[in-house]
């Protein structure tokens, strides 16, 4: 059989889910990736790619569906470009989210036989987010704001979301404030081709320990009077937002993170608290998003990391210092090392609230930070590392490998690069013990993955 052709219609079984939540199928040996498809489902796709090897396509009618399709309960399902798993019952959610850890474990990593742990799942599958970016964008007909989240595949265009199922109620009312204020306002949306405009992006964060909420507005320019009135609404509200703040970012890079800060009402971070420690978070600082599995997250770091009271432990990208400082409570002494500056000064600050006086936070990236590190005659025990989706840069890999640590400990928010680095550090001369998934992020196709290291005695 020929090729198929684009504008093609074909049926399609879905037997597997690609890396970014696509269903994937045949079309008699012919590879097609289709939004939406979920294992088992029988489709009638209509291609709109075809390209030499694989296809693109869209479903124009579901023919058997799979045993794993439910009903999404998001109104604003397949065309919000966040959770594209819904439609999967969460059980073959789980499972497909195993199956590509070990998938790339072994095609990416050219590792053997791994260890791929049970999953561990989460225990609510909504209203788990504490941090939420809207954007902010004039309305397609010309009259108005829009205030969502991107559409699928159109980073150009925000859907208009009034409730997100993903954050809590209390969060979806300061984002139902936020949005008639900024209805009424009169106040413009930045647009990036002119660089015009005023509202960039409405952040908001939540302490599901603590229950303290930041509201965050992203703007190009200072707007403090502007913007007054929203925290003057914001504070009567009960209960009440703990910070409200403007963040300042003039560039063109379409990013929710400001080059200079205005506190409008309250404190300028919120606390969280987690196994038992209390951290500050401010509006542009990392923490993990999840904070029921972040817990058992760190709690899976900390034991894997095997520390017996008298090790030094390099924490590798340690954000806000939430895993330093469960590190430092078990060990001689923790150096976090974070590109950031403002995560590092919330980790400094967060060391002295909990009493924690054996860390040392520096800030830089780590391909720097790490030799600097070894030329100063520094040596671990244990790394961990939690590095970002691209995973570590070559040049801090390397100077890792010459750390040679006893034992590393991976956490990882990309199957690919988790896969491509504990290939390297195998082969330079360290076992893989175990990979344990963790799902972070349900009914989205982002996968958490701790792994374990142990250095081959020479």
């Amino acid at each position: 059989m020929s090729r198929p052709q684009r504008g093609q219609r074909v049926s399609i079984t879905i037997d597997d889910l690609a890396f970014g939540g696509e269903g994937v199928g045949r079309a008699d040996g012919y590879v097609v990736f289709v939004r939406g498809g979920v294992p088992g489902d029988r489709l009638n796709v209509r291609l709109d790619q075809a390209r030499s090897r694989f296809g693109r396509g869209t479903i124009e009618a579901i023919e058997i569906p799979s045993p794993h399709r439910v009903e999404a309960p998001c109104p604003y399902f397949g065309r919000c470009g966040g959770c594209r798993l819904q439609h999967v019952d969460y059980q073959a959610q789980l499972s497909f989210k195993s199956k590509q850890v070990a998938d790339a474990l072994e095609r990416l990593g050219g590792l053997g036989p791994v260890d791929v742990r049970p999953i561990l799942a989460a225990a609510e599958t909504y209203g788990y987010r504490n941090k939420m970016e809207f954007t902010i964008a004039r309305a397609g007909d010309g009259a108005g704001l829009t205030v969502g989240l991107h559409e699928a595949e159109r980073y150009d265009a925000v859907l208009d979301i009034e409730r997100c199922l993903l954050q809590s109620d209390r969060m979806n009312a300061l984002l139902d404030e936020a949005r008639r204020f900024f209805a009424a306002s009169g106040l413009t949306a930045w647009e990036q081709d002119s660089g015009e405009g005023l509202l960039r992006f409405l952040m908001l964060r939540e302490g599901y320990g603590t229950g303290e909420s930041m509201v965050n507005i992203v703007t190009s320019s200072p707007a403090v009077s502007e913007l007054a009135p929203l925290a003057e609404r914001l504070s009567a509200r009960e209960p009440r937002p703990t910070s409200v703040v403007v963040n300042v970012n003039s560039k063109k890079a379409s990013v929710a993170v400001g080059v200079e800060e205005h506190l409008l009402g309250g404190r300028d971070h919120i606390r969280e608290s987690v196994g038992g420690l209390e951290f500050q978070v401010s509006a542009n600082s990392f923490f993990q998003t999840n904070t029921a599995q972040a817990q058992r997250l760190f709690a899976l770091v900390v034991g894997s990391a095997g520390l017996t009271g008298g090790e030094t432990v390099l924490d590798l990208y340690s954000g806000t210092g939430a895993i330093s400082l469960q590190l430092a409570t078990r060990c001689r002494w923790v150096y976090g090392v974070e590109v950031t500056q403002a995560a590092v000064d919330d980790a400094a600050r967060n060391a002295a609230a909990n009493g924690i006086a054996n860390c040392t936070f520096l800030a830089g990236e780590v391909r720097f930070v790490l030799p600097s590190l070894i030329a100063q005659g520094i040596s671990a025990q244990v790394v961990v590392a939690d590095p970002p989706r691209a995973g570590f840069h070559p040049k801090a890999l390397r100077a890792l490998l010459q750390l040679g640590p006893a034992r590393i400990v991976y956490v990882s928010c990309n199957p690919a690069t988790l896969a491509r680095d504990l290939g390297e550090l195998v082969r330079g001369g360290y076992r893989l013990e175990w990979v344990q998934p963790v799902d972070m992020f349900p009914h989205t196709p982002h996968i958490e993955a701790v792994a374990r290291l142990e250095r081959v005695p020479a």
